[in-house]
């Protein structure tokens, strides 16, 4: 264990690059969307992508806690990879299983067609997205195994430059594919070849610095006081982490339900819409505070005290960022009307929620930092309530 003090600035090393990538991937969709604008029957293939990807990105949630869960048990020795990476193969097949039920059986049907009301044209153009994407839930627990071996020797750099290159592929490909024969005659191929393209090249990058950055530092053979986690254990760590995801998954569709049955109900979903992603990168890369005191544990209780002064500093960073946003009437008309286009009569709505989004912040920093002494003490069960 370091006796020395950890320093604010390898906190913020650690974070500014996880920053940069989160507002990144914020922006790429808008991008992406772009691109399909411009390809055939563009309104049915944006419309069946983004509900083949909400189905996906359901099922794949719980393969986002893969990082915690590689960062606080697999990173003690290569014996303690090993075993993490082969719990995220098993739990990562069990996904795609799930997820080509859903794509080749009557589920699927009664969940596209019925549940969601899309025609059978758009059901077909749906079904052929899901069983392209059968395989990302695993590519997706891979990279977030790789991320968390990198956190470990405080590598952020490579991770947030690893899914840049993969955003520009992403970009290059939707304009590079848009010409293609198989494109042209079936345009849902565009998104899912750019969604591959980001993965594959994101995957890539990551493997050949896990080997050369990660692989030489990890011991063979694992001490007697970080033992070799057996795989109950590994479930009993992983299954409150997947459970919060699940909740949270469903929280979002149940709360549009409840809005879209109120008066004025498709301008709130508007509204609704916008104030989540616009109030979210202001104050949503302190989630990622939660890392810090896995990944800096070496600096025992001194380095948990800086890591709780810091992540409480962020908090008050990111309010103050937002007061300045969405209090003052200029700016906020600014990004509301200007920026993002949107209607006065949605913007007005806008305004309320926007303004008690701010003090989020206050309140999701301590819960990151107190997150991350959980994983980092191995207590995930008292998560999940």
């Amino acid at each position: 264990m370091t006796e020395g003090s950890l320093p604010h600035r390898a906190l913020a090393r650690f974070l500014v690059p996880v920053i940069i990538m989160m507002v990144a991937q914020s922006l790429t969709p808008q991008f992406i969307n772009g691109g399909l604008a411009r390809a055939p029957n563009s309104t049915q293939t944006l419309a069946a992508f983004a509900l083949a990807w909400g189905l996906v990105d359901f099922l794949q949630a719980p393969m986002s806690q893969i990082r915690q869960v590689t960062l606080v048990l697999g990173t003690a020795s290569r014996e303690s990879a090993l075993r993490v990476l082969g719990f995220v193969v098993i739990t990562g097949c069990l996904l795609v299983s799930l997820l080509g039920l859903v794509s080749w059986t009557r589920g699927g049907v009664i969940l596209i067609e019925d549940l969601h009301g899309a025609s059978p044209s758009l059901a077909r153009v749906v079904r052929i997205a899901l069983v392209a994407m059968t395989p990302v839930p695993l590519v997706e627990g891979l990279l977030r195994y790789l991320s968390g071996l990198l956190m470990r020797v405080h590598r952020t750099d490579v991770i947030s430059s690893a899914t840049m290159t993969g955003i520009a592929v992403s970009i290059f490909t939707v304009f590079l594919a848009l010409s293609l024969p198989a494109v042209q005659a079936e345009p849902i191929w565009l998104p899912i070849l750019a969604t591959y393209a980001a993965l594959l090249v994101d995957l890539v990058i990551l493997v050949f610095y896990c080997v050369r950055l990660v692989l030489p530092v990890l011991p063979a053979r694992s001490s007697d006081s970080e033992p070799v986690p057996g795989w109950g254990y590994l479930a009993r760590f992983f299954w409150p982490l997947a459970l919060i995801m699940a909740i949270q998954g469903l929280s979002r569709p149940a709360i549009n339900l409840f809005v879209s049955r109120g008066p004025g109900g498709e301008q709130a979903l508007a509204a609704l819409a916008v104030v989540y992603h616009l109030a979210l990168i202001p104050y949503g890369w302190i989630n990622e505070a939660r890392s810090l005191p896995a990944a800096f544990r070496e600096f025992g209780d001194r380095g948990l005290r800086r890591i709780r002064d810091f992540t409480g500093g962020c908090g008050i960073l990111a309010f103050l960022i937002m007061v300045v946003l969405f209090w003052i009437p200029f700016v906020r008309d600014l990004l509301l009307l200007d920026a993002l286009g949107v209607s006065a009569q949605v913007a007005d709505r806008c305004v309320t929620p926007l303004f008690l989004f701010s003090f989020l912040p206050l309140t999701v920093a301590p819960r990151s930092y107190f997150h991350g002494v959980a994983l980092l003490q191995h207590r995930t069960l008292q998560l999940a309530p």
